[in-house]
């Protein structure tokens, strides 16, 4: 692949990736859409699409930071860069961005699998009890009580990475038939390479 096509392909990954990551900010005047958002989805993208995997973590990482700006402020007023559970929620979109690397093929079945794995590691990392300080016993009484009251916001990021899912896999998908410069390309070794 040409560097041209290469630059042009990551171009339109990162234009995707922030158009998705601005309606974040809808849950903040609806707050019905809590965790309705495109952030696992733009993870599991990221993952799936940049071939220089560092990307993937650095455009979503960074993606999720600013945004992070955005939102604190508009709850708090205040500019906040990191809070107590930033590492916590850091390491999660992390390691969802890995699940997303593990997609060697955008199908329905693939991208499913993926979500539903990303929900998962959502929800038992960023549950964990002490992440709330004392509104939860810090044992695994406490860690249930805190995954069961979850469940609303986790059933928020089900339909939030369905539909920003959709958009995103499907829409790349459908551009990949009608620009080529946004295929894989394969290289020398038979390797797929691209941006």
């Amino acid at each position: 692949m040409t560097l041209q096509k290469t630059n042009t392909r990551t171009i339109v990954l990162i234009l995707m990736i922030v158009v998705a990551m601005a309606f974040r900010l809808l849950s903040y005047k609806f707050q019905v859409l809590s965790n309705f958002t495109p952030v696992g989805a733009i993870a599991l993208f990221g993952g799936a699409y940049f071939a220089d995997k560092w990307k993937a973590y650095a455009v979503v990482l960074l993606a999720l930071f600013l945004s992070n700006i955005a939102i604190n402020y508009l709850y708090t007023s205040k500019i906040l860069l990191w809070t107590s559970s930033s590492v916590w929620m850091y390491l999660t979109f992390a390691i969802m961005v890995f699940v997303g690397s593990l997609i060697k093929k955008a199908n329905f079945l693939n991208v499913l699998l993926a979500s539903i794995a990303g929900i998962c590691i959502h929800w038992l990392i960023m549950d964990l009890p002490f992440l709330y300080g004392t509104m939860y016993p810090h044992t695994l009484a406490g860690y249930g009580q805190s995954l069961l009251a979850a469940i609303p916001f986790e059933r928020n990021m089900v339909y939030g990475d369905a539909v920003f899912g959709t958009l995103l896999f499907g829409g790349f998908e459908l551009a990949k038939r009608k620009y080529s410069a946004l295929a894989y390309q394969p290289n020398n070794n038979g390797a797929l390479r691209a941006a």
